[in-house]
């Protein structure tokens, strides 16, 4: 952590003042909600709607709420959204075409003209729009609409105080200590009976509104227990995954005898890809009216799970379900670092948790790799 003099400290009050000034400044305030049975983002308009007292219990192919002990606003790990739905829309309108007579007139889609405040955002999630960045903002082709979104997006991240059951973000090296690419980043405190958090600066938009907020320089104590707070959450991982030489291993073992035994369970119901902060897969489709005077093309969020997603003329490319496993895991974890220089996955484990058959990433790279649990523990 910064060092005692770059690290402020304001309560519960003083986080409310600042979600007031975040909209000051004509944001639309997002963050963490409870709603069916789920921690899920959604505007926010007081503290009073975070999930307060509240924590998630998760395993494979389970997600479960459950009372916390004390009055925690952010102490549970990740619910099944992630900040993609917002940057990278599940369904966007790209032009409209109108036709009169015999002249046809094309309309793109405006521009969105949403300033994005998003509290809560956990290392993971962070780690992970940094990927989508490089996706849709590090090539030649540049995405418009997540171009126009994150550059007007405020970014309050949340140093994680509990690691989830399937949570192994430490062995990706992307938590639970947000590192960079926040504007606002707290630390929640709950020792000694008085909730409060500590608050670090990482953009000048950040530090105008932490001055317009009540706050005081942290104590070398306060700072040490925000350390603590952070390295327990690490050492408390709810999986693992040795990560070193995921590439080769994957890539020169295509016909490994697991793919078939993991094509036995899966359903291809591509939860594992919609939950994923990091998948960007889309397709196209024209929608049209009756009379043929109007038509709109739509993207919408696909998958490399359903057959039609690698269709073409003669048909699907991968049409068993061994194939379309084999293409998610291998990408995610392997040619995704041809393809844009890192891995593609964060440890956030939501695809673990929502996979209704509870098929565990980390245990396939283990099989795949021949180890046990605790040979590879012991590496």
């Amino acid at each position: 952590m910064a060092k005692a003099d770059g690290v402020a400290v304001i309560t519960v009050g003083g986080l409310q003042d600042l979600l007031q000034a975040i909209r000051a400044r004509g944001y639309r305030v997002v963050g963490p909600t409870m709603q069916n049975q789920a921690i899920l983002y959604d505007d926010i308009e007081s503290v009073d709607d975070l999930p307060r007292g509240w924590t998630d219990e998760q395993d494979g192919g389970r997600y479960r709420l459950a009372r916390r002990d004390d009055e925690a606003l952010f102490g549970y790990a990740v619910g099944p959204q992630s900040w993609k739905k917002f940057l990278h829309a599940p369904k966007l309108r790209l032009w409209t075409a109108e036709r009169s007579g015999d002249n046809v007139s094309v309309t793109p889609e405006a521009e969105p003209d949403d300033r994005l405040a998003s509290i809560g955002v956990r290392a993971c999630e962070m780690r992970a729009i940094e990927i989508q960045d490089r996706v849709f903002l590090g090539d030649l082709y540049v995405d418009p609409h997540y171009e126009t979104l994150r550059a007007r997006a405020l970014i309050v991240a949340v140093n994680c105080g509990q690691a989830g059951g399937t949570c192994f973000c430490v062995s990706m090296h992307a938590g639970p200590r947000v590192a960079q690419g926040f504007d606002l980043a707290l630390t929640e405190l709950l020792d000694g009976g008085e909730q409060r958090f500590l608050i670090e600066t990482g953009s000048e938009e950040g530090r105008a509104l932490l001055e317009q907020i009540p706050h005081r320089p942290a104590s070398a104590v306060e700072i040490e227990a925000g350390d603590a707070v952070v390295e327990r959450t690490a050492s408390s991982m709810g999986r693992e995954m040795r990560t070193d030489d995921l590439h080769e291993l994957l890539t020169s073992n295509l016909e490994h005898a697991r793919w078939d035994e993991v094509a036995t369970r899966c359903l291809t119901c591509t939860n594992c890809t919609l939950v994923c902060p990091t998948c960007f897969c889309t397709s196209v489709e024209d929608v049209s009216d009756l009379a043929g005077e109007r038509a709109e093309r739509w993207r919408r969020w696909d998958s490399c799970f359903t057959m039609d997603f690698s269709y073409i003329h003669g048909g699907s490319v991968r049409a068993s379900t061994k194939s379309r496993y084999r293409q998610w895991m291998t990408h995610k974890l392997a040619t995704w670092i041809d393809q844009f220089g890192s891995s593609g996955c964060v440890g956030c484990g939501r695809c673990i948790t929502w996979c209704p058959v509870g098929i565990d990433l980390t245990e396939e790279v283990r099989a795949i790799r021949g180890c046990d649990a605790a040979a590879e523990e012991s590496q």
